[in-house]
């Protein structure tokens, strides 16, 4: 018997171990397990987490204002996120919008993918090269400047 209220159960009839009902007792039964019941005794887990890039959303009551995170696509909205990469604000005018490009660039290199509204404010918002060192565009070379002592 499992210790359940229940006795009509598998596990009471003795076909499942003593541990199928979620009570954690010690098996009685020694040597290998058939094969039946393989996956209640190893429950292994290979689920690779999927990530993505989105919105969380942190301001007030009618007054929205979102973090762009890396999160696990199966957490909550505003669960426990890997990294944020960014900010939104959308009630500005403009809406304003923080991006860490080379952030970004690395998790969609890793495999993170993009919610659409995200997309949407990726593609609104390319990242903008470093600005190269001024350059002089006058070709005109300077006046030399004669040496007294030469003279």
């Amino acid at each position: 018997m499992c210790g359940r209220a229940h006795l009509s159960g598998p596990c009471c009839a003795g076909d499942l171990p003593l541990f199928a009902c979620g009570l954690q007792v010690r098996v009685i039964r020694r040597g290998t397990p058939p094969k039946t019941h393989e996956k209640l005794l190893k429950p292994e887990r290979k689920c690779i987490p999927v990530v993505m890039i989105r919105l969380a959303r942190v301001g007030a009551r009618k007054q929205p204002y979102y973090r762009i995170v890396v999160i696990e696509k199966d957490r909550a909205r505003n669960g426990r996120s890997i990294e944020v990469v960014g900010t939104y604000n959308p009630r500005t005018s403009p809406a304003t919008v923080n991006l860490k490009h080379d952030r970004i660039a690395y998790w969609r290199s890793v495999g993170a993918t993009l919610s659409p509204i995200m997309q949407k404010l990726v593609a609104k918002n390319p990242a903008v090269p470093d600005a190269p060192a001024p350059v002089d565009s006058d070709p005109t070379p300077a006046p030399a400047v004669s040496d007294p002592a030469a003279a």
